[in-house]
């Protein structure tokens, strides 16, 4: 049997912008979560599900593709709070970005590439570009009491230019989710 790896597309964030959002683990350390690693922090373009190695060459292929047709573009991550929006109770704390026209064509782009030229299924969700910074613990949130928790929306800037995109696999280790990046391709300059 062939081995299948679980594979998204992503953007990768600038280690100074990483720092700046993983301090918020420390910040709000009395929340019941799992805090993702500081080097784990990205924007999920596409996820793409368990893959054979041979479905991940056609994806590298068709996201080098969609880089070369887009340029480079500026991203302001903007906002924490709990996410998904209006999800109670929360799943997760998130940093979400601001809307952005580059940013919602290269998706487009990658979905409808994909769609045509691997077997892919879009989901069927409006795309909110956003980082996950923790998981909360449902059981250990219900047993904080409602005004005992933390208030978590805060608005900030924290732009990064976004240079290249990356095919990445991710394993499921005793420790958590170790993201491998398989193929990065730039954008235009």
């Amino acid at each position: 049997m062939e081995k299948r790896h679980r594979v998204f597309i992503a953007i990768n964030l600038p280690e100074e912008v990483k720092r700046e959002l993983f301090a918020y683990s420390e910040k709000f350390a009395e929340l019941p979560a799992k805090w993702t690693p500081k080097d784990n922090l990205h924007i999920t373009l596409e996820f793409l599900g368990t893959l054979t190695d041979e479905e991940i060459g056609e994806v590298c292929l068709v996201a080098k593709e969609v880089a070369e047709r887009h340029s480079s573009f500026s991203l302001n991550v903007n906002q924490i709070l709990y996410g998904p929006p209006k999800k109670l109770p929360p799943k997760m704390v998130w940093a979400e970005g601001e809307k952005s026209e580059e940013l919602s064509l290269l998706r487009e782009d990658l979905e409808n590439s994909l769609t045509e030229k691997v077997k892919f299924v879009p989901e069927n969700r409006t795309f909110a570009p956003h980082i996950t910074l923790a998981r909360i613990s449902s059981f250990a949130w219900k047993q904080i009491e409602p005004e005992e928790r933390p208030e978590i929306n805060g608005m900030f800037d924290l732009p990064f230019d976004v240079e290249s995109i990356e095919v990445m696999e991710s394993e499921m280790k005793r420790g958590g989710p170790v993201y491998t990046i398989l193929e990065s391709h730039n954008l235009k300059l």
